[in-house]
């Protein structure tokens, strides 16, 4: 069962920092999950909202300003905003990179760094993930290049996700872990779809869903899988 370290590992780390995904690392997480959006001059950035104003000491929407500007505001007052870049050559194939797509506008360059990586630096396509709750932007990765997982997002409906996850021809669906019971687990692998939900962080939870068989558990936590 792979521990997928939810934004690193941020029950014991600033939320997608570096810091976060080499704790995570060292919490010997098999992979690592993260959000992108773009900053103002295109650069494929690490952060969870649309605004700097939660994580940072500044504020302002992120795609609204230069990686320069975003870079000048800190996290916990040491920390910057991460290019995804930057977390790629930090993980250094180590693990799995299950990117989420926070805005459809990421979507083409998120595609162009994995292929760069794949094709320049010798990493395979199954060392990345890429998942969103915006079904449009997976369906836009899907059309520019179909060796790439693709990971449907839901907290809603799963019969919904799984029935595009087949129209894409996803590699797998992550659900809001209060969807899911032993029995729809098994049968969304039966159908050839890895499961892996989000985000349990209480141990009994967290036991709870193991029993279920699930491929992989997305948490705050890695080290209490």
């Amino acid at each position: 069962m792979l521990k997928i370290g939810h934004r690193g590992a941020k029950g014991y780390e600033p939320e997608n920092t570096l810091v976060s995904f080499k704790k995570a690392l060292d919490l010997y997480a098999d992979g690592i999950e993260l959000d992108v959006h773009l900053s103002a001059d295109g650069e494929i950035i690490v952060i969870h909202d649309e605004t700097i104003d939660r994580t940072t000491d500044g504020k302002g929407f992120a795609n609204t300003l230069s990686l320069q500007e975003l870079k000048a505001f800190l996290i916990d007052g040491k920390h910057e905003i991460p290019t995804l870049e930057e977390v790629f050559d930090l993980t250094n194939q180590k693990c799995l990179i299950n990117i989420e797509l926070k805005s459809h506008d990421a979507t083409d360059k998120v595609v162009e760094l994995i292929e760069e990586y794949v094709i320049e630096k010798s990493w395979k396509y199954d060392q990345f993930l890429v998942s969103s709750f915006d079904w449009n932007a997976l369906q836009r990765v899907a059309s520019l290049n179909d060796k790439i997982g693709i990971g449907v997002l839901t907290e809603t409906d799963l019969d919904l996700a799984l029935a595009f996850a087949e129209t894409i021809q996803a590699k797998s669906i992550h659900p809001y872990f209060h969807l899911i019971t032993k029995e729809n687990t098994a049968l969304i692998q039966a159908q050839g779809f890895q499961v892996f939900p989000w985000t349990i962080n209480e141990v009994e939870d967290i036991q709870k869903i193991k029993t279920y068989n699930v491929t992989g558990i997305i948490t705050d936590f890695p080290d209490r899988i």
